[in-house]
């Protein structure tokens, strides 16, 4: 190869490195400073490295069938740091997009204005020193996998003012002598996310755990009814339980009888009249005086958005959901007695056929697929990730190509965004997906189409994914509402 060829490739790359770097700052200006969450088709851009910046750029030959430009995103960036924006969630990468997709002649600065005009010059020291002032207090009831992951994304959010803040881990009675640097160990390093973005130490004497400047109360209780959380300064509080042991109204009622407390999330599905609530579907039936909701569990949000978007273009008559779950606690390492059936033997030798009440939950959050969708699951050898078989017969036939077209397009542009990803390529595996926000993953390359007939292959992140949209609940009962940018056509 030409000698110049390979300088003028590298020239290139060290070209755009430094464009990257040069972007940095201003994300992070804009997001402690203004509360301004930027991101690239989705993917947040909040303390990532030059080569992950560059990585999220290069994400969009998937979905756009072009790479996109570090210079215009740098250009939209330097624009955007200039007019003293209020709160909000800007998408650059696609803001940048749509910007060289105008043809005609009017310039970066007043399309910017024009694109994001309700929170041009909205930022004041006052208003902003009050959102930190009145942010919300949570607290973790149980600290397991979903437990340390809520922390981690409301630690790592905290750091932009945002209204939600952690305030406190309640575990059960039975400390150790070394149970607080335990926690924090566990907190500070994971087997399948990795480690911590940040620093943690412990505070002995007052009984905390120190993350990234969030001095985190550790409570030892027996029971959700017997904290008064008001002894740490903590009130008006929502608690997230997610132990799994209380999920009925009474149970969860508990939590409530506890000073400092208003509002209750379960992790898992709720049972009697508690409302499942799958963000981005069912969310606007939750209202302020709800004081106990649950977030479904982590297949029902995998499936329930695809399922609505196939449901809104062709019309699903019915359907199997079967899931290729990855295995959980509630197994066994080696064989043992286990009050479910099959469950008893060994998680990480085993395939095990269990069953799943997710396909009869989506209706709990989607009226129209109730009585059509039955479900069973297998657990499989993983410790993370999972994939969601959705076999479907529809009112009205379709192609391979216009599925996936059209769910690439709800994936981008639609308010199922933040829900439905999309990958299309033939060569990822489920690890591939490990610490993916969004509830579920098109996998195109696998999709089938005959006629009326079609079988979506659907990833997620059974833990972290989950846990994204647990804090999205967590965020409206705490009526903290980020404008988002661009609109949606």
């Amino acid at each position: 190869m030409n000698k110049d060829v390979l300088e003028n490739c590298f020239s290139d790359w060290t070209d755009r490195e430094t464009i990257a770097e040069a972007m940095i700052p201003m994300i992070g200006r804009l997001y402690r400073k203004n509360n301004v969450v930027t991101s690239i088709y989705g993917r947040a851009i909040i303390n990532q490295s030059v080569i992950g910046l560059l990585k999220s750029h290069r994400f969009v030959r998937q979905v756009e069938n072009k790479e996109l430009s570090v210079h215009d995103t740098y250009a939209v960036l330097k624009v955007l740091d200039e007019m003293n924006l209020g709160r909000a969630r800007i998408d650059i990468g696609k803001l940048a997009v749509r910007y060289s997709e105008l043809g005609d002649d009017t310039s970066l600065e007043d399309f910017l204005k024009s694109e994001v005009s309700e929170v041009a010059g909205g930022y004041d020291e006052e208003t902003a020193r009050a959102q930190k002032e009145h942010s919300k207090d949570v607290v973790l009831y149980g600290f397991g996998r979903i437990g340390r992951l809520l922390a981690r994304i409301l630690i790592e959010k905290a750091g932009g003012g945002n209204n939600l803040r952690l305030r406190a881990i309640v575990v059960r009675h039975g400390k150790a002598d070394n149970d607080l640097e335990k926690r924090a160990s566990l907190l500070r390093r994971d087997s399948v996310h990795g480690p911590f973005e940040g620093t943690i130490s412990v505070d002995s004497e007052n009984n905390q755990i120190v993350a990234n400047g969030n001095r985190i109360q550790v409570i030892y209780s027996d029971g959700p009814d017997k904290v008064d959380y008001t002894e740490y300064g903590i009130d008006n509080a929502i608690v997230v339980d997610n132990t799994g042991i209380w999920r009925d109204e009474d149970g969860l009622g508990l939590h409530l009888k506890s000073k400092g407390v208003s509002k209750v999330l379960l992790t898992a599905p709720g049972k009697g009249d508690i409302k499942n609530i799958v963000y981005g579907i069912n969310h606007s039936d939750a209202t302020d005086e709800d004081t106990i909701l649950s977030a479904a569990s982590c297949t029902t949000n995998a499936i329930t958005p695809v399922l609505k978007a196939i449901d809104d273009e062709f019309g699903i008559i019915d359907g199997h959901v079967e899931t290729v779950h990855s295995f959980t606690n509630d197994q066994n390492l080696i064989d043992n007695y286990h009050k479910g059936s099959r469950r008893g033997r060994s998680a990480p030798l085993n395939m095990v056929i269990t069953e799943t009440g997710a396909a009869k939950a989506v209706a709990k959050a989607l009226p129209e697929m109730a009585g059509k969708l039955t479900g069973n699951a297998i657990r499989v050898p993983t410790p993370n990730v999972s994939m969601a078989i959705l076999n479907l017969n529809l009112k009205d036939g379709t192609s391979v190509e216009d599925v996936n077209n059209y769910l690439r397009d709800v994936s981008l542009h639609s308010a199922l965004a933040k829900q439905i990803d999309f990958v299309n390529s033939e060569e990822v595996v489920s690890t591939d997906f490990v610490g993916s926000r969004r509830a579920g993953v098109v996998d195109a390359r696998a999709t089938i189409a005959n006629g009326s007939r079609l079988v979506l292959y659907v990833w997620y992140d059974n833990e972290f994914g989950y846990s994204a949209q647990v804090i999205r609940i967590v965020n409206q009962m705490a009526g903290v509402v980020y404008p988002s940018f661009p609109k949606l056509s």
